[in-house]
Parts: C-alpha cells; sequence; structure tokens
C-alpha cells in the first residue's frame, strides 16, 4: 500500500503547526513542517549578513548549506549544519527572512526533493504554503487552512511572549499582512488553495476544536482511520 499523504497549506499565524503536529501524533503519521527549512536557510542567510531579497546571493549559500529534519522523542527537530536551530527559526526576523528567500526558484528546487522524498516513504502530515498545489499535488486529502490576519497577530504575539520575547501587536500585524501579500504575489508557488482543497476558517475555532474539525475531514476523506 503507498504511503497516504496529508497537505496543509494555508498563511503564516493560522495555526498549521500546531495542529498538523497533534494531528500526525493522533494518526500516527510523520509530521512535516516544511517552513521549518525555509526559515533555517533564512536564518543562515542572516547570520552571514546576507540580502536576503537577493536571489543571486542566498543561491551563493546553497553549496554551504545542510539542512535536515529528525524526530527525536517524537518532536520534529531542524538541523543546521550539524546544530539544533528548532528555537532560533522562530523568530520574527526568521520568518520574514524565510518568505523572502521561498520566492527564490533555487531554494525551491534545493529543498524539493527532501520533501518529496520524505513523503514517498512514509505516512505523512505535510503543511506549508504549496504543498498541495506543488510538493504533493497528488497528496489524497488538501487542507486550507486560515485565519483573520488580526486574529494570526493576535495568536503570534500571545506564543511568543509565553516564550518570552517582547513583542508588539501592531509590528506583528503588520509583519503578518506583509508576509501575506509577499506570499500570496510571488511569482513561483504563490500561496492559494489547491483546486480541491478544503478551505477551513478557523478564527472563530480553537486549538481544540480545529485538531477536532480536520481529523473528521481526514477520517472522513479516508474511510479507514
Amino acid at each position: 500500500m503507498s504511503a497516504i499523504n496529508i497537505a496543509i497549506d494555508g498563511p503564516s499565524g493560522a495555526g498549521k503547526s500546531s495542529i498538523s503536529k497533534k494531528l500526525a501524533e493522533i494518526l500516527s503519521f510523520i509530521y512535516i513542517d516544511t517552513g521549518a527549512l525555509y526559515r533555517a536557510i533564512g536564518i543562515y542567510a542572516i547570520r552571514k549578513g546576507a540580502n536576503t531579497t537577493s536571489e543571486e546571493e542566498i543561491t551563493s549559500l546553497l553549496k554551504e548549506i545542510n539542512v535536515t529534519l529528525k524526530h527525536i522523542d517524537g518532536f520534529q527537530r531542524i538541523i543546521l549544519n550539524g546544530e539544533d536551530v528548532s528555537s532560533e527559526i522562530r523568530t520574527p526576523s526568521a520568518s520574514m527572512a524565510a518568505s523572502n528567500v521561498s520566492a527564490f526558484s533555487s531554494v525551491r528546487e534545493f529543498l524539493l526533493n527532501i520533501q518529496k522524498d520524505i513523503a514517498k516513504e512514509s505516512n505523512v502530515i505535510m503543511d506549508g504554503r504549496d504543498i498541495g498545489t506543488v510538493i504533493l499535488p497528488n497528496a489524497n486529502i488538501k487542507i486550507f487552512l486560515t485565519a483573520t490576519p488580526e486574529e494570526r497577530a493576535r495568536r503570534r504575539c500571545e506564543e511568543l511572549q509565553i516564550k518570552g520575547h517582547k513583542v508588539d501587536y501592531n509590528t506583528l500585524l503588520k509583519e503578518i499582512n506583509e508576509r501575506d501579500y509577499n506570499d500570496s504575489n510571488r511569482e513561483i508557488a504563490p500561496l492559494k488553495p489547491a483546486k480541491d482543497a478544503i478551505i477551513v476558517d478557523n478564527t472563530e475555532i480553537d486549538f481544540e476544536n480545529s485538531v477536532d474539525t480536520l481529523l473528521k475531514i481526514i477520517r472522513g476523506k479516508l474511510n479507514v482511520l
């Protein structure tokens, strides 16, 4: 039996990562956070002082980068050149850098095979912005998860504050709107629902109910879990 692939796309802050992790745990699937791969490249570029909006500069760095996903004690860890950067990639600066570098074809090609190879071998839930449209166009289930920018900024603000970061709601809202625009208007693999995706707006739905909603969709579609 071939591997089951579930694609969950959507904008930054919609809860894709946390919800996908929980779904993978419930269904005993492997969770793949593709955005983490782009964030890893973004922070490497920042460390090198590169201009993340310059494809030439970013492309020149790719030969220096080795990024892998590892699952340790049930959690996905992002390893960049042998260093665990799982916490560092969650900062606002890493988010914006990821948005910039993900627009470049060289970066997307660099990471494409990593993502596809994992999906060929295992039952996965993969989240990102172009999973259902580009990475896994033949996924068994495609979901597009979204929420209003205001609600996504509120959630991200709360999340970062809990982790001890000093953040400003208005600044986060501005960054989210900028990232939405960048992700939706880039020429290569723009953020958009796949034609056969199920759209779920969880603006008014908390985490537990979001998980339940997606779980019902998945179980209903697969009819085996």
